[in-house]
């Protein structure tokens, strides 16, 4: 059994650019990624950060519980919030499958429904990096953690293979609404320590993720064409213009070949940071 609020704040969840990202995730096959490609991420970042019963903990953009429901099975009290609420059936189907209860609640990183100091941990794998402007993330993040909880985020970085993906994407990407950063900026630990400020103590660390998913660069490709959000709304950017699809499949095929090794296996490279909120 799940529990299920529609709480929102603000109206910030009602604005074009937040409409406009939480159809993006909407969009394609999310849970196809979370557990055929990152599912190791959610188990990982919950071993990190030591869960135990009874502790209160939020999973910011959380999507359909990569890292939510793991963290449930710890017996941990969990909300999985996000902004994109359509991913929560999977995440029920999940939940259920693991025999956990949990709940799912519709919520905007950039200004989350909680009273301050509400939780114990607050965690996001590869979830809150994707909100636009990243200062009001950390500063929320930081808000809903007691004095002394940990914060524990899973961030790709700039330099690995994610990050070059959506350099990769770029030049066929529209231009960014005025404010919002870009993604990968989270997986650089300069950046992080900067939003957090004297805030937290923080630790980071880079490590990869071996992903052996696909057999081929084409079938990488073909792959996220059509489950990743981001990368479906490139693709749709560029429908009208075949030339612009070619390079940007091309440009997808060769950025996957040179991280694969004969073997098919990449790794993907991201931040772990753990933090303890003073």
């Amino acid at each position: 059994m799940t529990t299920d609020t529609t709480r929102t704040t603000s109206g910030s969840t009602t604005d074009e650019l937040k409409m406009r990202h939480r159809a993006m995730w909407a969009s394609g096959d999310y849970p196809a990624v979370a557990t055929e490609v990152i599912s190791a991420l959610g188990e990982m970042l919950v071993v990190e950060l030591h869960l135990q019963r009874g502790d209160r903990v939020l999973d910011v953009a959380a999507g359909s519980g990569n890292a939510s429901v793991p963290a449930a099975r710890t017996g941990a009290e969990v909300i999985a919030a996000d902004l994109a609420p359509e991913l929560f059936d999977a995440g029920r189907a999940f939940a259920a499958e693991q025999g956990v209860q949990l709940t799912w609640q519709e919520a905007d990183a950039e200004a989350l429904p909680f009273a301050d100091n509400s939780f114990d941990v607050v965690m996001s794998c590869v979830g809150v990096m994707f909100a636009p402007d990243h200062q009001r993330s950390a500063a929320e993040l930081i808000r809903v953690c007691r004095s002394g909880g940990r914060i524990g985020l899973i961030c790709w970085t700039p330099s690995g293979f994610v990050g070059r993906m959506f350099a990769t994407m770029k030049p066929y990407a529209p231009a960014p609404q005025p404010g919002a950063q870009p993604p990968p900026l989270w997986g650089d630990e300069t950046h992080v320590r900067e939003l957090f400020g004297d805030h937290a103590d923080i630790t980071a660390e880079r490590r990869t993720l071996t992903v052996d998913r696909f057999r081929s660069p084409e079938e990488f490709r073909r792959f996220f064409k059509t489950t990743y959000g981001p990368t479906i709304a490139v693709y749709n950017a560029n429908a009208g213009d075949p030339a612009a699809v070619a390079a940007l499949d091309d440009g997808l095929d060769d950025l996957a070949r040179a991280a694969m090794n004969h073997d098919g296996v990449m790794e993907w490279e991201y931040l772990l940071v753990t933090a303890t909120v003073r």
